[in-house]
């Protein structure tokens, strides 16, 4: 997908239906001096900010099955490219060890009750 500047667009994260308008997809955000996203990402100006150059990444399309996916860590993690959860989870053996233990953490949280 192309950058696509100065069209707005609404983004929904497929996983968790996070929804909010976005202002541009792609690396390099609008008004911004020097930075590049290691992702093409949607990205909002962030509403609590006057400066035009700060933004708030709302979230991108997972490498493996394409997605579109939040930054939440309950929905997708960032490893060199972007994943969902969901193709973390299923291919969780091609990952390093860190992650397979964050993950296993996770899944114990989530399996006590509270």
């Amino acid at each position: 997908m192309d950058a696509v500047s100065g069209s707005v667009g609404s983004f929904t994260c497929e996983l968790c239906g996070l929804s909010a308008p976005f202002s541009y997809y792609g690396q390099k955000p609008p008004n911004t001096r020097a930075i590049v996203l290691m992702e093409e990402c949607f990205v909002m100006k962030d509403p609590f900010c006057p400066e035009k150059e700060k933004f708030l990444v709302l979230g991108s399309n997972c490498s493996l099955c394409h997605k579109t996916v939040c930054v939440g860590a309950e929905c997708s993690l960032f490893y060199t490219k972007r994943f969902c959860l969901q193709c973390v989870r299923e291919h969780v053996e091609h990952f390093p060890r860190q992650i397979q233990t964050e993950l296993g953490k996770k899944k114990q949280t989530q399996k006590t009750p509270s």
